[in-house]
């Protein structure tokens, strides 16, 4: 009877939805994934999609490891401020992410008036993929420097300590020592941003007027061509791809914690 309620809702929300989504894209003796490798509009749209999350999981990690090794490590006055602003971005919604991207590139944005009054040109980036790049990194940073600073608030002192009395220097620490400690946590970490940054919406529908990214593919095929079948098929493969992703960072999380332990 305990169970009851989370079958309820797994089978609600999760199995019926899937269920239907997979009876829609086999329509058609599956053309929709022909269409997925045969048109450029989709098959370039996964291209760009997967390239971005790649890129931004990247950035996020290095950004955000540096960042969060710097927290643990030094204390100094308004380091909880400083903690609660980075932290900031994960209250707000992709929309206004995306709406801030614009004030700070679009046409009539920061950079776009400053240019206009130095060069005569407006720089405008935030309708391109560096705007959506920009704005994907902005609410992935948080997330890995909170997982980093919680992964290095439990590493061991005498460990880096012993490493130096041995003659290690201070990258041979980092490389040797400190990163495959953090290591569980930035894959996890990674694997989330990751597939956050190829499922993101809101942030996509606020930017993408220059860009063609998944999630936009699918929302033009659902409400403005009302094909179904194609939009289902690439939330399949969108859905697809960010599951094994998030199975393949667990395993290797996994593995990850079972060297180091």
């Amino acid at each position: 009877m305990l169970l009851l309620p989370a079958g309820l809702i797994c089978l609600a929300f999760f199995l019926l939805p899937l269920t239907r989504l997979m009876w829609l894209s086999a329509s058609d003796a599956g053309a929709g994934y022909v269409a997925m490798i045969t048109r450029p509009v989709y098959y370039l749209s996964l291209f760009s999609t997967v390239i971005l999350s790649v890129v931004v999981t990247f950035f996020s990690l290095v950004i955000a490891t540096v960042t969060g090794l710097f927290l643990t490590r030094s204390q100094f006055r308004g380091k909880s401020l400083l903690i609660a602003m980075l932290s900031f971005p994960l209250a707000f919604p992709g929309v206004v992410i995306g709406f801030f991207i614009i004030m700070l590139g679009g046409r009539q944005g920061l950079v776009a008036q400053l240019s206009l009054a130095i060069t005569g040109d407006r720089w405008v980036f935030a309708y391109s993929m560096a705007g959506l790049f920009l704005g994907y990194l902005y609410f992935s940073i948080p997330r890995v420097v909170l997982t980093v600073m919680g992964a290095a608030e439990k590493l061991d002192p005498s460990l880096p300590e012993a490493g130096r009395s041995l003659g290690a220097g201070r990258w041979q620490i980092l490389r040797d020592i400190t990163l495959p400690a953090l290591m569980p946590g930035l894959i996890s970490s990674g694997s989330v941003c990751f597939a956050t940054a190829m499922g993101a919406f809101g942030t996509a529908f606020t930017l993408a007027t220059q860009i063609d990214v998944l999630p936009m593919t699918i929302y033009t095929e659902f409400t403005l061509n009302a094909n179904f079948a194609m939009a289902a098929t690439l939330s399949l493969v969108l859905g697809g791809i960010t599951w094994l992703c998030l199975v393949m960072a667990r395993l290797k999380g996994a593995g990850s914690v079972n060297m180091g332990g």
